[in-house]
Formats: C-alpha cells, sequence, structure tokens
C-alpha cells in the first residue's frame, strides 16, 4: 500500500463511514499528505504499512520545533487517527502513535469583538459598492446567527424560515439545526435577496445558494476571510479578527447577556457542552474588567 492510495482510502471512510464534512477531511489529511512529504524530502521509503514509532518519532520532533503545543496536538491526534484506520482495515497490526504522547496545552480563549467594534465594521461597508448590501448582510448573519464560515457559504434561500423566525443550518457531520434569526439580521438578508441578488445573472448550480459572488456562484471560504480582514482594517480594528470572531462575539455577549449555556450550545451546534464552556472563561474575564473599572476601590 503506498501513501496516494492509503489517504484516498482513509478520506473515502472519513466522508461514508464518520460522515465528516469536506473542510473537516482536509484537515485530517494534511498531517498525513505532510509526514508524506518529509518521508520523501529525507529519502525514506517506508510506506504506511512499515513505518515504525522511531521514524514517525523523528517527524514530530522536527515539526515540534517550529510548532506551537496546540499544533503539535493536532497533528498527533490526526496521524493517530489515521493509524487506527489502518488496524481497522488490517493493514496493520499495530498503532506506531502508540506511546508517543501529546504535549498539554492551554484552552486558548478567542478573540472576541465588543458590540460597538462590531457596529464600526457594519458602519464602514460602502452600501453604494455593487457588493455593499451583500457585505453587510454577511457580517450580520456571521454576528446575528453565530454561523460558521462553511455553513455561511452553503446557506439556501430555502433555509430562510423568516416567518417562524429560524433558519436552517448544515452545521459539522452534516447534522442539521434550526438557528432563531432576529429581525435585524432578517431585514439585511432580506435587502441582499430582493434588492441586489435578485438582479444577477446566477450559475444554474447555486440558483438556491444566498450568497452569490460577482459571477453568480456560491462564495468560498477564502473570499469571506478576505472581506472580513478588508473591513475591520477598513474600521481601524487593530484586533486579529477572522469570520470565526463573530461567532465567537455573539456567544459571548449572549452570555454576557443571560443566556443559558445549554441554549448558547444548542444554537452553535456544538456537539459537547465542554466546547461551549469556553465561553464562560470569556464571561469571567468580562467581568473581572467591569469589577476593576466600576469598583470604588480601583
Amino acid at each position: 500500500m503506498n501513501w496516494k492510495q492509503a489517504i484516498d482510502d482513509f478520506k473515502i471512510y472519513l466522508r461514508l463511514e464518520r460522515n465528516l464534512s469536506e473542510n473537516t477531511i482536509f484537515n485530517y489529511t494534511l498531517d498525513i499528505q505532510k509526514l508524506h512529504t518529509w518521508l520523501c524530502d529525507n529519502n525514506i521509503e517506508d510506506n504506511p504499512v512499515k513505518i515504525n514509532k522511531e521514524t514517525i518519532q523523528q517527524f514530530i520532533y522536527q515539526n515540534a520545533k517550529t510548532m506551537n503545543p496546540r499544533s503539535q496536538q493536532r497533528l498527533i491526534s490526526g496521524l493517530n487517527g489515521f493509524f487506527k484506520y489502518l488496524i481497522f482495515e488490517e493493514y496493520r497490526e499495530n498503532n506506531p502513535m502508540e506511546l508517543i504522547e501529546a504535549p498539554k496545552a492551554g484552552r486558548a480563549l478567542p478573540e472576541v469583538l465588543s458590540f460597538k467594534e462590531i457596529e464600526k465594521i457594519v458602519n464602514s461597508i460602502d452600501l453604494s459598492l455593487p457588493f455593499g448590501e451583500r457585505n453587510r448582510a454577511i457580517i450580520e448573519t456571521l454576528y446575528g446567527c453565530g454561523l460558521r464560515v462553511s455553513e455561511l457559504t452553503t446557506l439556501k434561500i430555502s433555509d430562510l424560515h423568516f416567518e417562524e423566525g429560524f433558519i436552517s443550518v448544515v452545521g459539522k457531520g452534516n447534522k442539521q439545526r434550526l438557528v432563531p434569526i432576529n429581525p435585524v439580521t432578517q431585514k439585511y438578508i432580506e435587502l441582499y435577496k430582493d434588492e441586489v441578488r435578485i438582479h444577477q445573472k446566477i450559475a444554474p448550480k447555486a440558483s438556491d445558494i444566498l450568497f452569490l459572488n460577482r459571477r453568480g456562484n456560491s462564495l468560498t471560504r477564502a473570499m469571506i476571510f478576505t472581506i472580513v480582514r478588508q473591513l475591520t482594517e477598513k474600521a481601524g480594528i487593530n484586533k486579529k479578527i477572522s469570520p470565526h470572531t463573530f461567532r465567537h462575539s455573539f456567544a459571548t455577549h449572549l452570555l454576557e447577556n443571560g443566556a443559558d449555556l445549554r441554549a448558547i450550545q444548542q444554537t452553535l451546534g456544538h456537539e459537547s457542552i465542554t466546547t461551549t464552556e469556553i465561553y464562560t472563561h470569556l464571561d469571567r474575564k468580562y467581568l473581572t474588567e467591569i469589577l476593576n473599572r466600576y469598583h470604588p476601590y480601583r
């Protein structure tokens, strides 16, 4: 078995057996491809069935020099999953990752925008430009519904259930959930959909996709990142912002205003409540700032 065959088979397994999204599959296989490239660069001819613990340890050691602990954890986790798959398919009898431990990594708190900063970003959008209304609707949807980028780019017009006050979202693992939508976000989506999108020439395969590029096709993840970066710079906000920042801000602001953690979990589509619990740390940070700002003994 060669590396290309093993990686291709692993992708099929992740897609059909694990029902993972294409983005997740890409991330799972990225580190395996990195291992293969490293073997080629070092003239090591081990295949996925024959490679041993010592060779993998050497690969991890070399990469650890330029990786933070969290990236090392992901690398080790990805390789571990791959070799477990090979054992499951009876290509191997042992897992060369078995005794390799991932480094401890503290849970990093995500960057969060204040409500005023989000307003500054929205206000920086030039609505006279052809895609001004679209970009405003994108930002409002990212923040107003707490969507992931992949959920935004695949959002369909048929997913909009405005009369019921919900949108239907396909999240990780192709799991569908209903997300409440507020009247403000709904208003900006309708403005874009009914006043701008309707005048575009739309590609047949994108006829039901909500947010379109200038060629009438669905937007890519990279384009959403570019839109967010440009608007953030234009608004003069000096933070490391990505589309996911609006999702973090959405959850944090809900918690700060008294929302139940379980409700936030369901809205975000987190499988485990522990994933959502990171926002309790953000909330404590916010409370500390309030205390330090307003306590009479400051």
